[in-house]
């Protein structure tokens, strides 16, 4: 059995120099659901995007034991589904629909197919019925849900998102809780809502400057005052 994902001694620089990961390694097992967590800059948004290859550093990563080299990246980028914090930068079609088609239209599949998993995907959501709305008069919830429905519908074994809470309302956040803890993905969540890791993910990874600063239960960590207030972080 693969590991889901596989990071060994990543490394990375951007092109001013800045080191942002300096030999991470990392497993997430099928099915877990695990925070990602650690002040700005800590690297946790560059580590995700190397995930289905939009950065490239050195090391290696494996997704579903696959390399993420050139010859996978139409493999890798089906198997990862990734949900960026401003779902504005995944959301552009004139239509919902056409926003969450646009994955499985583009991997080829026929017409039929493509509608069962735009309404599969919007169904999982809890956005059902919304497929002729115009993406950008969505509420901020309403364009987190559909932003994911749109990687739902490329039916990915993982799910890598980053800050899925920002910017929603209490309400919206809550409804967003209850959609994740429901799906059957493996989960890699980039958050600094602490209530949201306490909540939802039995294992937490602390990453600062580019490191991996702890790894283990979330209630250990969350239980560690000195480690919290050492990377910058809050017990919820």
């Amino acid at each position: 059995m693969h590991h889901t994902v596989e990071v060994k001694n990543l490394r990375f620089s951007y092109p001013d120099g800045r080191q942002a990961l300096r030999g991470v390694s990392l497993f997430v097992e099928p099915g877990e659901k695990v925070a990602l967590v650690g002040p700005n800059g800590a690297g946790k948004s560059t580590l995700m995007l190397h995930l289905n290859g939009i950065l490239r550093g050195e090391g290696e990563i494996f997704v579903c034991g696959t390399p993420v080299a050139d010859e996978n990246l139409g493999y890798v980028r089906a198997a990862v589904g990734l949900v960026f914090q401003d779902p504005d930068d995944q959301l552009f079609s004139p239509t919902v629909f056409e926003d969450v088609a646009f994955g499985p239209m583009y991997m080829g599949l026929r017409e039929e197919e493509v509608r069962e998993r735009v309404t599969r995907a919007l169904e999982a959501v809890g956005m059902a019925k919304n497929e002729e709305r115009v993406p950008h008069h969505l509420s901020g919830g309403e364009k987190k849900r559909v932003a994911i429905a749109s990687v739902l519908a490329m039916d990915p074994e993982i799910l890598v998102l980053d800050e899925p809470t920002a910017g929603l309302d209490p309400r919206s956040r809550r409804g967003l809780i209850n959609l994740l803890r429901d799906l059957p993905q493996t989960m890699l969540v980039s958050t600094h809502d602490m209530h949201l890791v306490s909540e939802l993910f039995p294992r937490t990874v602390v990453i600062d400057e580019g490191l991996i600063a702890a790894d283990g239960s979330t209630s250990q960590i969350l239980s560690d005052p000195v480690l919290l207030e050492l990377h910058g972080l809050e017990a919820p």
